[in-house]
This record gives structure tokens, C-alpha cells and sequence, in this order.
């Protein structure tokens, strides 16, 4: 199945690459703006509120998707309290409030006293600054802990402590009590590279199996020399939503790749990088630069949150609609960085910035040549991905993608709750606002435009080709996992929802 399926992401990258669709229904900014004629309703204030601690907290990826579901399926459980038929995922229906408490206000109270709970114990930092004032600002009183669930407060903690209860012994280590050192999310289990670290360029020497990760050595951005570890290789461990298994898909991702050493593919998807880094259009840049979402941004699972909250505002979304998309979708992009990071685990693979100075050293070759420099003839071991240099490439192995899989993942969601792969967003980026080359590129406004989610998905994932972070296999394997895992998701929250207990509900 799933190389039926990387065959029919072939086709649509090649017809996406010959033309972006240029018709835009509405304008979003680089990090999107709720329309000002709109008033958000408490899902979205909460979303925002922890996209905030997103940006102010240094959680990799897989731990920013797994967050944002855990947020999310906080205010699901405690709206599903005031439904009819849906039941909560960790109390199932005994929660479930008399007709006469099913107003919108008592919905609204539950709802933001899980969240907070939520936010407070994933984002800590954001307590005082940002989570207390959004609950002084509805109303609220964060420091009523009742657990009496004849109100809405008190529905909100039970329903929030609930799922924070099952999820601080998922296998995260979110609380640091798998190790000795007490550290939050750090790896229990005893991952050690095989390569030595090295500096950017990568030195050859330090390069002791090409098929294999290796850390990288750099300056920050606060100007500090880093060696960062890998992040999160411990993810496979952590308990999914809907998958039957952290390794669901390996077999199959297997089956496509990655390339080792010693094959022409391993050659050819290197060469397939350095062509793309000699003819880097200024769209390309831009492509590469938007979906970077590198420290201090949303992250790719964040960037999903903000596509969901237009499509809200566009379709004029009801509590109940926001309550159900987010947290299928963030559930959905959960699942997908546990997908790919059992992936990053099992193989280990080698990123480009390695692979391509250890094959082309020695060897004249022409790519992008750094900063202001433009494509130029060098040796091959001082190519470098078209990268800020205070975040070269992302700490972890490269196939699968988890910009593909998380965003396939989203992509696949918000066109099943809509029921249309209708998107009809676009950002323009100003000319000059480069953050790699600020100033020169672009050297005119450039506007991407997806008139469908797919559209979308599949240019954040081609954009890590274009910015020399990952290979094709990476990349498509990663679309497809993604669209796959989220149609299981897909039908596990429908289930729940309607009031059907899913068979695999842990």
C-alpha cells in the first residue's frame, strides 16, 4: 500500500513543482492572524494561548504535537461532558452532565479550566505571563481546583487531570522520572551515535559509518558553541492515540528506503540534493524559510494549529467544530511524530549535510554557496544545506521526514472534517525578507498559494529538499505514513464523538 501510494505523491509533486496555483481566497500572514471581524470562541483562545508556550519552550517536534494533543484531547473530554453521545477518552461517559447544564457558558468553563490545567503542566514558564491572564480575562478563577463535577470547574479539572494523569506514564518522560538526572524528556534508553560530532562543513574524518546520524557542532543563535543531542530517540516508546503500535508503518517505510552506502540510490538522492542547491530559485528560498519553523516558532505540528484555527474563521466554526477538528487533527499529528521518529530510531538514517560532503570531497561541484554568495563552483565537502548557520540542520536522522508526516497528517484531517480538500490559503513573503539572506532574496514579493490542504502538505514537505535537509525517500515516506495514520485517527475520534467506544481505547 504504501508504495502505491509514494508512486501517486510522485505524480502530484511533479505537477505541483511545474506551477504553484495562483488563486488565493484569502491572505494569511507568515504566522496567521485571527481575522479581526471574527471573535474566537475558547477553543481557539486556548490553541493560541498554547502556541504561545510552543514558541517560548525549547520542546522538539514530536514533544510540541504530543502537547498540543494533550491540550486538545483535555478540552475534548470536557466538552464531551455537555454532549449527548461523545464519550471522553479516559472516563468515557461518567462525566456526562443533565440536559439542563448543556449551555454554552458551562461548556466554555469546562472547557478552559482543562485547558489550563493542561497548558500550566505542559508550559510551566507561560504560567504567570500568559495562561493566568487568559483565565482572568474570560472570568475565571485559576486557583479553584474543585474536583465536584455537579460544575463546570470542577468537570474541567477531573476531565484535565485525567488524561494528564495517563499521559505523565506514556513513555515521554515528560516528568524527568526515567532517569537519574530528572531532566524532562530526556532518552532512557541509551542511544549513542555512531558518527562523531563534527562543525559545519562536515569533516570526512569524523564520519565513521556514512549509513548513520551524526551530531552536528555549531553556534546558536544566542551565540552559544552547541553540540546538540539527538532529540527524543526514546519516542517509540510513548503510548499513540490510534496507532496499533509505535512501529506500525516501519516495515513498509523499509520497503522504500533509506538508500545505504555502496547503491547508486545512495549516490543519486545526494546528487538529486546538489542540483536543487544549484538552481535554488528565490521562491524556492522562501518555500524553504516559511515551513522552516525552526526554535522559537509553532514547529511544524504548531504550523498545523494555525491552518486549522483559518479554516475555523472560514467556515464559521461553532464551539463544537472547533472542539472536534483539533483534537482529531492534533491527535493526528501526535500519532505522526511517533511514526517518524520510530522511524529516525530503527534506521538511524544519515542527513544530506553529512552524506554529501563525505561522497563529493575531493570532487568540484556546483551548489549554493552559502549566504549572499549565490551558486558557485566548490569541492564538494563544503557544500551546505541552504540553512541558517545558527540551526543548520535539525538534531535527529533523517527518513522518515517529520515535517511530511506531521503535515500530511494534518493536511488528511482537515480534509476529512470538512469534507473537501479545499484550502484557499496564501502567504506573501516581502521582498528582502530573508532570514538567510535578509535583504537580497527575495528580490520581489513572493506569494505561495495552496488551493488545497494536500497542496500544502506536500510543499512543506518538498521544502526540506529545497533547504538541503532531507532526501526524497525521507520525503515521501513520510506523505504517505502520514495520510495513512491519519485516517486511523480519523476513526477513532469519529467513534468517540458519536458515542462508540473505540475497541483499541487504552
Amino acid at each position: 500500500m504504501l508504495r502505491t501510494v509514494l508512486q501517486g505523491i510522485r505524480l502530484q509533486v511533479s505537477r505541483f513543482e511545474l506551477a504553484l496555483i495562483t488563486v488565493a481566497l484569502v491572505v494569511l500572514s507568515p504566522r496567521l492572524a485571527w481575522p479581526q471581524d471574527v471573535r474566537p470562541n475558547v477553543v481557539i483562545q486556548w490553541n493560541q494561548a498554547a502556541l504561545q508556550g510552543v514558541r517560548d519552550s525549547k520542546l522538539g517536534p514530536p514533544m510540541v504535537a504530543r502537547a498540543l494533543a494533550i491540550v486538545h484531547t483535555c478540552i475534548y473530554d470536557a466538552w464531551a461532558a455537555y454532549d449527548q453521545h461523545a464519550l471522553g477518552t479516559r472516563l468515557g461517559g461518567s462525566l456526562r452532565q443533565h440536559p439542563s447544564q448543556r449551555r454554552i457558558a458551562n461548556k466554555n468553563k469546562a472547557i478552559s479550566f482543562a485547558a489550563y490545567r493542561a497548558v500550566v503542566d505542559l508550559f510551566p514558564g507561560d504560567k504567570v505571563a500568559v495562561f493566568d491572564p487568559l483565565m482572568g480575562k474570560l472570568g475565571y478563577d485559576p486557583n479553584d481546583t474543585t474536583t465536584d463535577t455537579t460544575t463546570p470547574s470542577g468537570v474541567g479539572n477531573v476531565a484535565g487531570a485525567a488524561v494528564l494523569n495517563f499521559r505523565h506514564h506514556d513513555g515521554s518522560n515528560q516528568l524527568g522520572d526515567l532517569t537519574a538526572s530528572g531532566l524532562p524528556y530526556v532518552d532512557y534508553t541509551g542511544y549513542v551515535p555512531v558518527n562523531l560530532p563534527s562543525t559545519v562543513p562536515v569533516n570526512p574524518a569524523t564520519v565513521i559509518d556514512v549509513n548513520h546520524w551524526q551530531p552536528l557542532q555549531y553556534v546558536d543563535a544566542s551565540g552559544v558553541f552547541v553540540t546538540p543531542k539527538f532529540i527524543a530517540p526514546h519516542w517509540y516508546k510513548v503510548v499513540p492515540f490510534a496507532l496499533t503500535s509505535a512501529d506500525q508503518f516501519r516495515s513498509q517505510i523499509a520497503q522504500a528506503g533509506p538508500a545505504l552506502f555502496g547503491f547508486a540510490a545512495f549516490v543519486q538522492q545526494a546528487q538529486d540534493l546538489i542540483t536543487i542547491s544549484a538552481h535554488l530559485t528565490d521562491q524556492q528560498k522562501m518555500i524553504a524559510e516559511y515551513w522552516a519553523d525552526g526554535p522559537h516558532s509553532e514547529l511544524p505540528p504548531g504550523h498545523w494549529d494555525l491552518f486549522a484555527q483559518f479554516v475555523s474563521a472560514r467556515d464559521h466554526h461553532e464551539l463544537a467544530d472547533d472542539v472536534k477538528v483539533f483534537f482529531a487533527m492534533t491527535n493526528a499529528i501526535f500519532d505522526a511524530g511517533i511514526v517518524a521518529w520510530d522511524a529516525k530510531r530503527a534506521f538511524d538514517s544519515v542527513r544530506p549535510v553529512t552524506a554529501i560532503s563525505f561522497l563529493f570531497k575531493g570532487q568540484q561541484i556546483q551548489a549554493w554557496g552559502g549566504p549572499f554568495k549565490g551558486t558557485i563552483t566548490m569541492d564538494g565537502g563544503d557544500w551546505i544545506p541552504y540553512q541558517p548557520s545558527t540551526f543548520p540542520t535539525p538534531p535527529f536522522p533523517e527518513c522518515s521526514s517529520g515535517h511530511s508526516t506531521f503535515s500530511a497528517a494534518g493536511a488528511e484531517i482537515l480534509k476529512l472534517f470538512t469534507g473537501s480538500d479545499i484550502f484557499g490559503g496564501s502567504v506573501t513573503l516581502p521582498a528582502g525578507s530573508s532570514k538567510i539572506e535578509p535583504g537580497l532574496t527575495p528580490t520581489q514579493p513572493v506569494t505561495l498559494t495552496w488551493r488545497t490542504f494536500t497542496q500544502a502538505a506536500n510543499q512543506a514537505g518538498i521544502s526540506r529538499r529545497y533547504g538541503g535537509i532531507h532526501f526524497e525517500v525521507g520525503d515521501l515516506t513520510g506523505r504517505a505514513t502520514g495520510r495513512l495514520l491519519a485516517d486511523q485517527v480519523w476513526a477513532k475520534a469519529v467513534s468517540l464523538w458519536n458515542g462508540k467506544k473505540a475497541d483499541d481505547e487504552r
